[in-house]
């Protein structure tokens, strides 16, 4: 096995226990978690920072020799230098070294690479995980200290090997094809095409009318109650009724509007919710996106902090939480413990189920080998700490608090009633049926600490409107009945939380990787945040679209699940990854070769060369689109593509600088107006693409669209008389007021819309 070979024998015979003398060295990866575990261990221990990864492959060459068992040539980058340097002074003079990197293939790797890169075989060297930052886990992690563990190395290692030979055999020819300076990924790949193509079917759906009706009913005796009903269909027999025009409906009103109304049947029952599971790294981002609108890469930052501790004043560093990059559900035996005593104490006995709740992780290509996401101690209550934290940390924080505890509560019973009332009309032996339907919370359980939330942001269990007290065969009246249209919706766009969801539902990427997939596609402008939903650029569907011509297994869901399970069957031993890696690259190289043959991606359009006479194409370049002669390099002929609305923009703009006009043109910060006469003058201007609502604040200018810089270059709004007015919202502003208080709307995932003053919210 090449270099892994003799780590291992090295690492073999610098086993067993640790001797006294000079202090021992810790090796962490970062300052926060070094200061945190260095006040649990004390004096006789020196703890470091690697400050992350300490060697990798180089980025000006493949670094893989596929000629030789795919060889990887690390390197130790010029900026780790010296910290290498200095973990290799330190380990010369300590009694020996323990590598307390985080407890997942991605820290195994970094403990490998330090030893290789600090010249550590020949100094008394192990292992030490904890999965949080206690003084009791890091005490019983240095009373167990073990060898490296070779096997998670080499499946990060082929991992690492898989996605430098996408992205270097891929990327070559993105950039013949399409334009320079794009790249591919082996995940991130297959995460832009699942985008892509709900965009596609979003695109093709076709929406099709259908009516609802509902009915205002109240009681004929006694009190009268007035209820809401919702029609289902025909009383008897197993007809659907379909009403998809106003026509039929109007038909359908006219008889239930003459119609005797009558209670059928009552049911009543009881209803319970178990709590959710404590969070794995994709339910916390998932979470943590729907209520704080946290993207995946700031929750995960967040959470680090936790993990590695913050300082609680006379308290010192404390580590808050357990680890944060896992997929399991299980939670320690002591930690139950402690969380049933909290809820008894807290709540009451009733709050405390009779057997402690075990969970198991459905998703595809689970670990189960760790911890989920917990606090390190539930007796930590969020708000007694709340003073030594920023706001992202106190709310990330009393989420998994939250999250935790309930899960360990009793469930919540809701009493429900159903109640079927018959509508027989005048005419017609035709009785259809209306269903009213009633959810009341008759004990909370872990509804007292906490519940989930959907993507609308609602409570999917909150009480329903309360019933009367009806009774069987009783005659109802009808006040009103309720029409109303609507219109089926295509699939809705992935949110960050929605597409973390399907990867882990396809067993792609595992949960180290989500953040960085996200961040990734975006970076690369491949893909657009807009209201908390993904869409994708121009760019990423044409990049998605050659791929998926060229290299279908780099982009099928199916494969790349594949390639996750073999990974995992390196990690426990049950393959070797060089194997895996040249199934995987053969394939790979023939694809390749084909794909140099194919001809770049281009747009044909009915014009002639100016300069030679041939056919001229739609190309992709460095700045976007631009029109150019296809038979370049012969002819060079070309000149830029122009927007439509964009040059009618133009007619009229007048150059700041020396008040002549203006064209559009193209830069690294995208399309902007510059002045016609450059380069004898180099005025330029935004161009503002106004979305027709007066500014809020200034009420004098407009809202216009903007865009931070790259490489994120989100979408904004803000005013045009910026700076002077300094107005700026993420979301799309409707026009809209707020009826309650007189501000502007906005849109929200969902099809939503709030107020920016206020809690009020509506519809799109």
């Amino acid at each position: 096995m090449g270099a892994t070979t003799t780590g291992a024998s090295r690492l073999r015979g610098s086993g067993g226990r640790i001797g006294v003398g000079a202090k021992n060295l810790v090796i962490v990866e970062s300052p926060a978690k070094a200061r945190t575990v260095g006040r649990i261990l004390g004096s006789d221990y020196d703890v470091r920072a690697s400050v992350g990864h300490v060697r990798d492959l180089p980025k000006s060459s493949l670094g893989v020799d596929v000629d030789n068992g795919f060889a990887p040539k690390y390197i130790v980058p010029r900026e780790k230098q010296k910290i290498v340097n200095e973990l290799r002074d330190a380990a010369r003079g300590a009694s020996a070294v323990f590598l307390a990197t985080d407890p997942d293939r991605e820290g195994e790797a970094i403990s490998w690479h330090l030893v290789q890169a600090a010249q550590l075989e020949d100094r008394p060297h192990q292992r030490v995980i904890f999965h949080e930052i206690t003084p009791a886990a890091v005490r019983d992690a240095f009373k167990h200290p073990r060898d490296i563990d070779l096997q998670l190395v080499d499946a990060q290692q082929a991992r690492r090997v898989l996605d430098r030979l996408v992205g270097y055999k891929i990327s070559p020819l993105l950039w013949k094809k399409v334009r320079r300076g794009l790249s591919a990924g082996r995940v991130q790949s297959v995460a832009l095409r699942m985008v892509v193509d709900r965009e596609r079917e979003i695109e093709g759906f076709v929406s099709q009318e259908y009516w609802s009706i509902e009915a205002d009913l109240s009681r004929e005796l006694g009190e009268h109650e007035a209820f809401r009903a919702h029609l289902q269909g025909y009383a008897t027999g197993k007809r659907k009724l379909e009403l998809s025009s106003q026509q039929q409906t109007d038909a359908l009103l006219g008889l239930l509007r003459e119609a005797r109304y009558r209670v059928g049947e009552i049911r009543k029952g009881t209803q319970v919710r178990r709590p959710s599971a404590p969070f794995t790294t994709s339910t916390l981002q998932q979470e943590a996106s729907r209520r704080f609108g946290f993207q995946p890469k700031r929750t995960m930052a967040v959470a680090q902090q936790l993990y590695e501790g913050r300082p609680l004043g006379s308290a010192g560093d404390v580590g808050l939480i357990t680890y944060m990059r896992t997929d399991s559900t299980n939670i320690a035996g002591d930690a139950q413990k402690e969380t049933r005593e909290y809820i008894s104490d807290r709540f009451g006995a009733a709050f405390v189920p009779q057997q402690p709740r075990m969970y198991r992780k459905k998703a595809k290509g689970a670990q189960e080998a760790h911890e989920a996401i917990r606090p390190t101690s539930v007796r930590r209550e969020p708000l007694s700490i709340r003073r030594f934290l920023t706001d992202d940390q106190f709310r990330l924080y009393q989420l998994i608090w939250q999250r935790m505890v309930a899960s360990q509560m009793a469930d919540a019973i809701f009493d429900t009633t159903s109640v079927d009332i018959h509508a027989r009309p005048q005419t017609g032996a035709e009785v259809y049926l209306f269903r009213a339907t009633d959810s009341t919370l008759r004990f909370s359980g872990f509804r007292e600490v906490y519940f989930e939330r959907r993507e609308d942001d609602a409570d999917q269990d909150a009480d329903t409107a309360r019933l009367p007290d009806l009774q069987a065969d009783e005659p109802l009246r009808l006040d009103q009945l309720l029409p109303e249209q609507h219109f089926t919706e295509p699939p809705p766009r992935f949110t960050e939380a929605s597409l973390v969801k399907a990867l882990e539902d396809n067993g792609i990427g595992r949960p180290s990787t989500y953040a960085p997939i996200l961040s990734t596609l975006q970076e690369r402008q491949y893909v657009e945040r807009q209201n908390r939903t993904l869409h994708p650029t121009e760019l990423g569907m044409v990049v998605c679209d050659m791929l998926k011509e060229n290299f279908p297994d780099v982009v099928d869901l199916g494969f790349t699940a594949g390639m996750e399970e073999d990974l995992d069957e390196i990690a426990r031993g049950d393959r070797q990854w060089r194997p895996v890696v040249d199934d995987f690259y053969q394939p790979l190289e023939r694809a390749v070769k084909l794909a140099a043959k194919a001809a770049p991606s281009v747009e044909e359009i009915d014009e002639k060369c100016a300069k030679c006479g041939s056919p001229m194409v739609i190309r992709w370049g460095r700045f976007g689109k631009f029109i150019a002669c296809s038979a370049y390099p012969e002819c060079k002929n070309s000149r830029p593509l122009e927007d439509p609305s964009e040059a009618e923009a133009a007619i009229g703009e007048v150059c700041p600088t020396c008040s002549g006009p203006m064209i559009v043109k193209s830069g690294r910060f995208g399309r902007f107006f510059a002045c016609a006469k450059y380069p004898e003058c180099k005025g330029t201007k935004p161009i503002l693409r106004k979305v027709g609502v007066a500014c809020p604040t200034c009420e004098s200018g407009e809202v216009v669209e903007r865009r931070t810089r790259p490489p994120r270059s989100r979408v904004f709004y803000g005013c045009s008389r910026y700076p002077e007015c300094d107005f700026s919202t993420w979301s799309r502003p409707t026009g809209e007021i707020c009826p309650d208080c007189g501000g502007l709307m906005i849109s929200e995932a969902a099809g939503k819309t709030k107020c920016m003053r206020c809690d009020h919210r509506g519809a799109a």
